[in-house]
C-alpha cells in the first residue's frame, strides 16, 4: 500500500494528511499531535476514527494544518483520517458514518452585512 493523501475541512481550518502503514505516529506540522493538541479532548477527537474501528497504532500520519482554531483543526484532521480509512477499506465506512465522522460540518461564520454592526446585530436605533 502506498501513501494515501486526503483533505478535511472545518470552518476555516484545512487539514491535508498523508497516511501510510506504520506504528501509529501522528505528526502535525512537524510536531507530535500530543504536543500540538495539549488537551485530552482534542487528542481524543484526532484518534477517534482509529478507536471506532479498533486499529490504533497501525498507520503513520503526517498532517499539514492551516487556518482556523485548534478545535476546528482537530475536527478537520478527524474528517481527513476518516476519509483515508475508507480508501484503505470500504468496510470501514458504515461504522464511521454511523458515528457522524464522514460528514463535513457545514457551519461557517455568517458574513457581516452593510448597515449593520455585525452579521445580525444592528446599530442602536434612536427614535428622536
Amino acid at each position: 500500500m502506498e501513501i494515501i493523501n486526503t483533505i478535511g475541512r472545518r470552518k476555516t481550518a484545512v487539514a491535508r494528511i498523508y497516511m501510510k502503514p506504520g506504528t501509529g505516529i501522528i505528526t502535525i506540522n512537524n510536531r507530535d499531535y500530543k504536543e500540538y493538541f495539549n488537551t485530552g479532548t482534542l487528542q481524543y477527537i484526532v484518534t477517534q476514527p482509529f478507536e471506532i474501528l479498533g486499529n490504533q497504532g497501525s498507520f503513520d500520519i503526517k498532517a499539514n494544518l492551516d487556518g482556523g482554531g485548534i478545535t476546528g483543526q482537530a475536527e478537520a484532521i478527524r474528517l481527513a483520517i476518516s476519509r483515508a480509512l475508507c480508501i484503505v477499506d470500504a468496510e470501514n465506512r458504515p461504522p464511521l458514518k454511523a458515528k457522524g465522522l464522514m460528514k463535513r460540518d457545514p457551519r461557517m461564520v455568517e458574513r457581516k452585512k452593510p448597515g449593520q454592526k455585525k452579521a445580525r446585530k444592528k446599530f442602536q436605533f434612536s427614535k428622536r
